[in-house]
């Protein structure tokens, strides 16, 4: 029998998220910015949550086009509070618009946001045994872009991203991916 990690039990979404994107390592920048948009969304929600409503967030946010997002106007803003396909929180959708910006920056900078954000981990995945290390690579990230204008952007929510796009591998040790 195969072991998973718990986030792989009780809903039918979290296996295949655990088996085919949670913990993966990510270099490409427009998933990079999927996955910052849908962990802005999910702080204080349930993941399952944020799974469940993740087509209706890449229609809303025109396939996170990082360039679009950028641009929505205050209407584009007011439309997406009235779709009830995603989280509608004034804080968040203002959040990832000024991140979409925010992001742009990063990657006029650094080349690429993936070059940038891989940085705080020395461009491999911390082991779920350094847990100490990856605490605070999310913190220093959390300032960074925190200091880049990005909002939403606390430790917590740093180190959820981290997980989620493979910079922290957080596998149990029971499961088939450890």
């Amino acid at each position: 029998m195969t072991s998973y990690c718990d986030i792989a039990r009780g809903h039918p979404f979290h296996g295949p998220y655990h088996d085919r994107e949670y913990g993966f390592p990510i270099d490409d920048d427009d998933r990079l910015f999927e996955r910052l948009v849908l962990e802005i969304n999910q702080a204080g929600l349930s993941w399952l949550t944020i799974l469940k409503k993740q087509e209706n967030f890449r229609a809303a946010f025109r396939g996170f086009d990082i360039h679009r997002v950028a641009r929505f106007s205050a209407k584009q803003r007011e439309r997406l509070l009235q779709d009830e396909g995603i989280i509608r929180n004034r804080l968040k959708v203002d959040a990832v618009v000024a991140n979409a910006k925010a992001f742009l920056a990063v990657q006029e900078e650094f080349g690429s946001f993936d070059r940038y954000i891989w940085g705080f981990v020395d461009g491999k995945p911390i082991a779920r045994s350094q847990r100490r290390r990856a605490i605070a690579a999310s913190e220093a990230m959390s300032r960074d872009l925190a200091g880049r204008g990005f909002k939403f952007v606390g430790a917590t929510i740093c180190y959820a991203f981290m997980q989620g796009v493979g910079m922290v591998n957080d596998h149990e040790s029971r499961c088939f991916r450890a």
